[in-house]
């Protein structure tokens, strides 16, 4: 079988992504675009604040404060707006846990979806990095080839030029 034959045949039995690898390869291509250059909804860029925020110390420590607070106003009041087993201070902190699961968990789907994208990326880039150096060897290997022909040649001229010079040496002293 030719080769161009028998690699058009290996390039059918190639997945969708091999073959774009291949193809960029070929037509010296980027290896695939940046990760992260999609649009991100409103909702999305929200939910991704939302869930830095209530994933930090601050938010820990401004929830502490609130509560903190929340409790104080309630206990230095002569009439309380929410008497000590702090009936609403429990719904509204419940409120807020409730609102809060939903947006972390969006946010944790993004990320997944953004270390998907990042992981075929760097498939790609690392395959046709592979197929560069495999070029870059074959090249390599042809300059060796080349040189050692070369150097076979000298060598097989300077060889001859001895042996003349020995059949000299040897005429003019018998």
């Amino acid at each position: 079988m030719p080769d161009a034959t028998r690699l058009a045949a290996d390039i059918e039995q190639l997945n969708a992504l091999e073959r774009r690898i291949v193809e960029r390869f070929v037509y010296r291509k980027r290896a695939a675009p940046a990760p992260g250059e999609e649009s991100v909804s409103f909702g999305d860029r929200i939910a991704d604040r939302v869930t830095a925020l209530g994933g930090s110390w601050s938010f820990i420590f401004l929830t502490i404060a609130a509560i903190g607070i929340w409790m104080f106003a309630n206990a230095s009041m002569g009439r309380p707006f929410d008497p000590f087993p702090y009936i609403l201070l429990n719904l509204v902190l419940a409120c807020m846990t409730v609102l809060q699961a939903p947006l972390i968990m969006m946010s944790q789907n993004r990320q997944a979806d953004r270390d998907r994208s990042e992981a075929k990326h760097d498939y790609e880039v690392n395959t046709k990095a592979e197929m560069e150096i495999v070029g870059l060897h074959a090249k390599f290997d042809e300059i060796r080839d080349v040189r050692w022909l070369e150097l076979m040649r000298a060598q097989d001229e300077q060889i001859a030029l001895l042996t003349q010079l020995l059949a000299r040496q040897k005429a003019a002293g018998a």
